[in-house]
């Protein structure tokens, strides 16, 4: 297990007074379908913040990269039938991990998260046809490409691309902005 989410665990525990174990449980007892169900549902119901919603229910699920023995499985199934947006992932994961030692890549079960002290973006194919970045850049205006996502969510912004000859300096422009963000 990467020490952010060692961390965040830690911080569930000490923000909440119960244990992951105990919030587990909780949801499982609900018998929720859909990981976004069980977000909603310890938002409302616990007050719990998106990203220990979130953790909780992917744990509750074995979703996340640290359930997952092998994390090259888990990208491989976010492209099956999208095999042609794998490319745009490739490239830019081999131009994130220039901007620093300090990278850490987490696969989850549709998209790959990309981290350095905190979150910094998504990489996700999030149709046959679409591949997203999603990027927590708070404060920054929503422009025609990077698009502003709802209020609120993991991510603060988006931008869609189809193809890897998409992918240009504006792009990579707005990857390094919010990984200096995150650090």
């Amino acid at each position: 297990m990467d020490a952010a989410t060692q961390t965040m665990i830690a911080n569930l525990e000490k923000n909440t007074g119960k244990n992951l174990e105990y919030w587990i449980k909780l949801v499982k007892d609900q018998n929720f379908s859909k990981h976004k169900e069980m977000i909603d549902w310890l938002k409302q119901s616990h007050g719990l913040t998106y990203g220990f919603a979130n953790l909780i229910a992917h744990k509750s699920k074995g979703s996340d990269a640290g359930s997952v023995d092998d994390q090259a499985e888990l990208i491989k199934k976010q492209y099956q039938g999208k095999e042609h947006l794998k490319a745009i992932y490739d490239y830019l994961i081999v131009k994130i991990k220039a901007f620093g030692a300090d990278v850490e890549i987490a696969p989850k079960v549709s998209y790959v998260s990309l981290r350095r002290k905190k979150q910094f973006a998504m990489l996700s194919p999030a149709t046959k046809t679409r591949f997203e970045i999603g990027l927590n850049l708070k404060g920054i205006e929503a422009t025609d490409r990077l698009l502003a996502e709802k209020p609120k969510g993991m991510c603060s912004h988006k931008i869609q691309l189809s193809e890897l000859n998409q992918i240009d300096e504006e792009v990579l422009k707005w990857l390094q902005l919010a990984y200096q963000k995150a650090g």
